[in-house]
């Protein structure tokens, strides 16, 4: 049975940072495509960060050179670092491994608020 399991989530002020973390159990990230998506209330979700098949990643501009997803095949746990965090940040944030199928963890919060 495949399980993704999120956490790292919480309260941070603006311009603060927080690093989420992944873990999967039954499937393993090195080789799949793996990506941090987020939903904000009221609003579609939307994909934050991905590494690719091949190792590629790729971020959308709205957080391009704020977060860093990464990997750590070791443990078979993938990681987001989050810095300069805006109150625009705040969302539940999952995790996504597909590999002839989709998987997704049950998602921590992030809220950024002063």
């Amino acid at each position: 049975q495949v399980q993704l399991v999120e956490s790292g989530g919480g309260l941070v002020q603006p311009g603060g940072s927080l690093r989420l973390s992944c873990a999967a159990s039954g499937v393993m990230f090195r080789g799949n495509f793996v990506a941090w998506h987020r939903q904000a209330p009221g609003k579609q979700r939307e994909l934050v960060a991905q590494i690719t098949s091949t190792g590629s990643i790729n971020y959308p501009d709205s957080v391009k050179g704020r977060f860093t997803i990464s990997r750590n095949s070791i443990r078979n746990t993938v990681y987001l670092q989050m810095n300069n965090l805006k109150p625009e940040d705040t969302a539940v944030y999952y995790c996504n491994c597909r590999t002839a199928f989709d998987y997704w963890g049950k998602g921590t919060l992030v809220t950024v608020s002063s």
